[in-house]
């Protein structure tokens, strides 16, 4: 028995304690058979300390693994042997608990060093001081630690067992270079290529064993580790795929997404995986906690819900989800929004006024609203980003000193406290004036665009709005490029809801999902809407529309309703319509019930779901309402059984989608958009079908040269032809394709230069409007 990261061996002692235990009913068993003097005593074959293996990197936490497996030892055999089941010498040294990296193996270790010699440090991220100018405590630069480089790393060697269980540092793949070092990070990654930089640390240990469990001739009968439930995440969730999609493969036969580990009231409360895998195909258990009690006691009780069935890598039961591709319908519009590294980027309405907003030129193009998760998900703050994409530092120090002067007060010292922290992190201390992430993608297919979709990337409810094209999205928000609202309609249906909760991760306290844009949405099969009637096409246009005002307003009339609240409430409802055994509204929720119009709510998802059911052409396998936009725990076998139905339906159609593509055929949600960035993935002879969500451009509309004088020419024309003065942005309209401000801004440079040789002129009552003189 192997534990790669066995510390004290708490985990080693509970599993000699359970052997000892299995090896007195297998004595006992041997004497009622009549053996008088059992023959594994005889042959001295008992359990002992020399079967249980740890790895410990902490030189004092090996010596005391070693010490508690001789005290578990000794204290059973005095408790079932006496004292003459102990023989001398009392204890032996085995060396079976080993110091030593678990993870990697390297041939040297050393310090890094600049240019000239210096050691590179980073800022240990946990030293802070009072900045002399603002008085806010920032990274004291001072307080550094020395990074290493590790030559040659590759995966360690771990001890033969038959079987490995643990519980690995809980350390999430954000964190990695933070927790353990750049250089260790780096060295992890370079010893298993195939790992994806954001799983979990844990995933390093799992991957292992699961390599160990597939490899010819192991010895190796099965593993098991406690995780954070984070496992079930995108990341860490693709290294169980991989895995168990192998060859040979390997299964879960034992499997808990959501148990508590630890709550005490001076502790953070964490919620754990429990996994546990072997070679081939097997059905297992999928455990569900469903009654918790006195987890802040000496005495906690955790009631578990135990089926079988096929256990998924997102550890759930039913349809595979994984299978699913990502299409080339859906690529390149949607993106995480901006990643700001530096809290001093967003400002009060208050500070952005002090800052020169409403007062300097052109300073309302980079001081704009910002919304987060909480902002969407409660209400928003109304406050404001600094958002200096596109210009340079001497623009800016230039153009909007008091910016500049507020940027190099509260985000450069920051960014300079991290160098060294990572690669990245000199870039991001060069550009300190600019965002962390800028996302290029996001800006690209919001231009033209007055509005785009945006959901909480995790969160309870799975809900979609709209957000007006100024308003910056948060890193913790997936923006997706789609304006019609039909694609509201579409999103928040419950088919694509189901489709999220299946592909997505949990995180947190709370299990709450998470909305993974390249497992959520890049794979998901939307309805063929050319294919329909006009008017279910602007049935699912009116309740997408009807539904992102409804919630709206209810909010802005109502202080005290939030998103949140509002689909709480409506949880609550359709739980006790389907009859679940649970209380009646408390008076708070009736409030929110009353004030939210929550039945309006819940009607206009019903038809919603009832009009995307019909786009699909398909029957309604839900026979029950409960968990539109959570995972409920009153749901009935019938309905998940029905929900399986439907996402086994989703699976096929994404799969037939992917052959229709690799045959040519793309069903584009924006083609005007994607089809001019995406022409080189497509197979020759492709054909370009009519869009899901978006309108394209009428072909009776010129398309916009990309030759400067053809530009100036096709204007002119436009301008000759028109019947009444034309402004830049009708001419700009003229052309196929998207309105871009780029080309906006092209036109108007034109139309100056007509004007100024002549070539054009402008009313006296309309100075920006522009005719050719007869």
């Amino acid at each position: 028995m192997l534990d790669p990261a066995c510390g004290t061996g708490n985990f080693l002692y509970v599993a000699l304690e359970l052997m000892k235990r299995l090896e007195g009913e297998v004595t006992a068993a041997l004497e009622e058979l009549g053996e008088n003097a059992p023959r594994l005593a005889i042959k001295g074959e008992t359990v002992s300390p020399q079967q249980f293996l740890g790895l410990e990197l902490n030189p004092r936490a090996v010596e005391i693994a070693d010490l508690v497996l001789w005290i578990g030892y000794l204290k059973w055999q005095l408790k079932t042997g006496g004292p003459d089941s102990i023989k001398e010498p009392v204890l032996d040294r085995y060396g079976t608990i080993v110091e030593q990296d678990a993870v990697i193996t390297w041939d040297k270790r050393t310090l890094r060093k600049d240019d000239s010699g210096r050691p590179i440090t980073v800022w240990g991220g946990r030293t802070y001081k009072r900045h002399p100018v603002t008085g806010e405590q920032v990274p004291d630069e001072t307080a550094r630690l020395e990074t290493y480089r590790y030559t040659n790393p590759r995966p360690a060697k771990w001890p033969t067992a038959e079987f490995v269980v643990g519980n690995p540092p809980f350390i999430g793949g954000k964190d990695l270079r933070d927790e353990l070092g750049d250089g260790y990070a780096e060295a992890i990654w370079a010893a298993r290529k195939h790992m994806p930089g954001g799983a979990d640390f844990v995933m390093h240990f799992w991957d292992q064993a699961a390599t160990l469990l597939r490899a010819k001739g192991t010895k190796l009968r099965r593993f098991g580790f406690i995780t954070t439930n984070s496992i079930t995440q995108t990341f860490s969730r693709r290294v169980i795929e991989r895995h168990m999609q192998g060859k040979p493969p390997l299964s879960l036969v034992f499997a808990v997404p959501d148990h508590p580990w630890l709550k005490q009231a001076d502790k953070a409360a964490v919620r754990i995986a429990m996994t546990v895998a072997v070679q081939g195909k097997r059905e297992g258990v999928l455990a569900k906690s469903v009654h918790e009690s006195g987890l802040n006691t000496d005495t906690p009780s955790v009631e578990l819900d135990k089926r079988q069935g096929n256990v998924l890598a997102n550890l759930s039961l039913g349809a595979d989800v994984s299978l699913a591709q990502p299409l080339l319908a859906n690529e390149a519009i949607s993106s995480p929004g901006v990643k700001l590294h530096g809290s001093g980027f967003i400002v009060t309405p208050k500070q952005a006024q002090a800052l020169g907003l409403g007062k300097v030129e052109g300073l309302e193009n980079h001081i704009l609203p910002y919304r987060n998760g909480r902002d969407l998900a409660q209400r928003p703050r109304g406050v404001m980003v600094i958002d200096l994409y596109g210009l340079r530092i001497q623009d800016v120090q230039r153009r909007f000193p008091e910016v500049y002067q507020h940027l190099h007060d509260h985000v450069k010292p920051e960014r300079d406290a991290k160098v060294g922290k990572s690669r990245d992190m000199q870039q991001y201390a060069d550009d300190w004036w600019l965002f962390g992430k800028v996302r290029t993608d996001f800006r690209d297919f919001t231009e033209g665009l007055t509005r785009y979709v945006a959901t909480v990337e995790t969160c309870k409810h799975r809900f979609f709005q709209f957000l007006e094209t100024s308003v910056r999205p948060d890193n913790k928000l997936v923006a997706i490029g789609l304006q019609d609202a039909t694609s509201i309609a579409l999103l928040s249906s419950r088919q694509h809801v189901l489709w999220s909760l299946a592909a997505g991760g949990k995180l947190g306290v709370g299990n709450d999902p998470v909305y993974v844009k390249t497992r959520c949405f890049d794979p998901f099969p939307f309805p063929l809407m050319d294919a329909l009637d006009a008017g279910t096409r602007e049935e699912l246009r009116d309740l997408g529309d009807r539904l992102d005002r409804h919630r709206k307003a209810r909010i802005e009339r109502h202080g005290h309703l939030t998103m949140t609240a509002l689909y709480n409430v409506l949880e609550r409802v359709r739980e006790l319509s389907a009859g679940a055994d649970v209380a009646p509204l408390s008076e708070s929720e009736r409030d929110v019930y009353d004030a939210g119009l929550v039945s309006v709510l819940g009607e206009l998802h019903d038809a919603i779901d009832a009009a995307v059911l019909r786009a699909y052409g398909w029957d309604d396998p839900l026979v029950a309402k409960p968990g539109a936009t959570c995972p409920s725990p009153h749901k009935s076998g019938e309905q998940e059984a029905a929900e399986q139905t439907l996402l086994s339906r989703l699976v096929a159609l994404n799969q037939a989608r992917r052959a229709e593509e690799r045959q040519g055929t793309v069903r584009w949600l924006r083609p005007d958009y994607q089809l001019p960035k995406l022409r080189h993935k497509l197979p020759q002879g492709t054909q370009i079908e009519a869009p899901a969500l978006e309108p394209v451009a009428t072909d009776s509309q010129p398309s916009w040269p990309s030759d400067d004088l053809e530009q100036i020419r096709v204007v002119h024309q436009l301008l000759e032809t028109a019947d009444a003065p034309a402004t830049p942005d009708s001419l700009a309209r003229a052309f196929a394709g998207r309105l871009s401000p780029k080309r906006k801004r092209r036109v108007g440079q034109i139309l100056q230069t007509l004007a100024a040789t002549g070539a054009a002129r402008t009313p006296p009552d309309a100075p920006d409007s522009y005719f050719v003189p007869r």
